[in-house]
Formats: C-alpha cells, sequence, structure tokens
C-alpha cells in the first residue's frame, strides 16, 4: 500500500520528481524506489518469457524445428524478441534511475522521462499484443508429445500478461514526472533557501530605507533654520 502511494504522489523535491542533483546515495533508497522495484519486475518478467520460450519453444522433427504454438515460427521469434529487448531495456532504465538522481541539467531529466514514458508505453502495447497471439495459437496447436514444454509455453503467455501491467505502470509513473515538471520544485526550493530568504530581506530592508529618506522634504530643515534666524533680532556690530 505504501508502495502504491509513492507511484501515485511522486515528487521527490527535484525536476521531475527526482532528488536533488548531487546528494548522497543510499543504495537502500535506490532499490525502493518504486520506478526500480516495478523496472525490477519488468526484468524478471522478461526473462521468463524468452527463456521459457527459448529452451523448450522448439521441437524437432525430421531435421527441422518447430515451433510449439502451432508450428507458427513468427510466434516463437515475436516472443522472443521481445522478451529480449525488453530485458535489456529494463537493466538500462535501472541504471538510468541511478544517473537520473545525478543530472543537473533540467533538460537531461526531461528527455529521459520522455524516452522512459515512450519506449514503456510501447512495450506495454507490443507484449499486450504478444499475450493475444501467443494465445490464439497455443489454443490452436496440438499438444507435444508426452506434454513436454506445455508448462513452458503456457507459462511464456501468463508473464505476457503480466509484463502488460508492468510496462503500463512504468510509462504511468514516467507520465506523472513529466506532469511534475521543473517549474514548482525550483521555484518552491529558490524561496526556502536560507540564502536566498537572507538576500531578499537585506533588498527589502534596503528599499524601505530609501523610501524613508526619500519621503521627506531635503529642503525641510534647512528652511526651517533660516526662518529662526529670521525671527532674531539683528545686533549691530561694534566697531
Amino acid at each position: 500500500m505504501d508502495v502504491l502511494n509513492q507511484i501515485l504522489n511522486i515528487n521527490a523535491g527535484g525536476a521531475y520528481g527526482g532528488g536533488k542533483a548531487g546528494g548522497a546515495f543510499d543504495p537502500l533508497t535506490f532499490a525502493m524506489k518504486p520506478q526500480v522495484v516495478i523496472r525490477a519486475l519488468c526484468w524478471l518478467f522478461s526473462i521468463v518469457v524468452f527463456g521459457c520460450i527459448s529452451s523448450e519453444g522448439w521441437v524437432e522433427k525430421e531435421g527441422k524445428e518447430y515451433c510449439l504454438y502451432n508450428n507458427d515460427g513468427m510466434a516463437c521469434k515475436y516472443g522472443n524478441t521481445i522478451g529480449v529487448f525488453g530485458f535489456l531495456a529494463s537493466m538500462g532504465f535501472i541504471g538510468g534511475e541511478f544517473l537520473f538522481e545525478r543530472m543537473s541539467s533540467v533538460k537531461s531529466r526531461k528527455r529521459y522521462v520522455m524516452a522512459d514514458m515512450g519506449f514503456s508505453a510501447l512495450w506495454a502495447f507490443l507484449y499486450f499484443i504478444a499475450f493475444f497471439y501467443l494465445w490464439s495459437q497455443w489454443s490452436s496447436a496440438p499438444m507435444p508429445p508426452y506434454g513436454i514444454g506445455a508448462g513452458s509455453m503456457k507459462t511464456a503467455i501468463v508473464f505476457c500478461f503480466f509484463n502488460i501491467f508492468s510496462w503500463a505502470l512504468c510509462a504511468f509513473m514516467a507520465y506523472k514526472r513529466f506532469l511534475i515538471g521543473a517549474g514548482d520544485e525550483f521555484t518552491s526550493a529558490f524561496e526556502t533557501d536560507p540564502a536566498n530568504v537572507v538576500h531578499q530581506q537585506a533588498y527589502s530592508y534596503s528599499m524601505d530605507n530609501d523610501n524613508e529618506q526619500y519621503s521627506a522634504s531635503p529642503f525641510g530643515q534647512p528652511q526651517q533654520g533660516m526662518e529662526q534666524q529670521s525671527g532674531m533680532e539683528y545686533q549691530q556690530p561694534t566697531y
């Protein structure tokens, strides 16, 4: 439940939902980040998909290899391809999360978030196609001899279904980051910075003093003095 709340309220105080650049690295905190946890699930699910298909998805008959998904070689190749690339991309994005906290450029963070959002949405869609594609071919395929490989083919289909939601969740988290943007975080950081507060107070104090100085007439006191002197009796000097 706590992880779900963190996913729905992504705001780490920095640009695009990340932490402050140059902050201390805590391995435990990094491993518990929602983005890292979901990426690890995508990595694991992808391993299961291409591992099951590549290990037991092919049978040899009369010197030729046939796919257990209704002898459709494209089904096995498609499942293997998205599984391998999903596995590699998951590792890449986990490394990207490590570097994301160290990106001082707002543009770099924006590009990373947009790439994360686009790729994750695309791979969720590809796994959606894979699930229905493999399921339709398996439902029409004959049972393999002695049932060898049937369990792996079913497992690959099930984990294609899991991958739809895991990758879609990654796309949703990236979309939340994109909505956060950079404006509010840098504005609040500027206002709460003690150095900026001191400068603002000093500037305000200087402006107040200037207003007080210019509010009074610069010739008020000399004129008053001249009036007093004019009221005094003139004494003729003695020689």
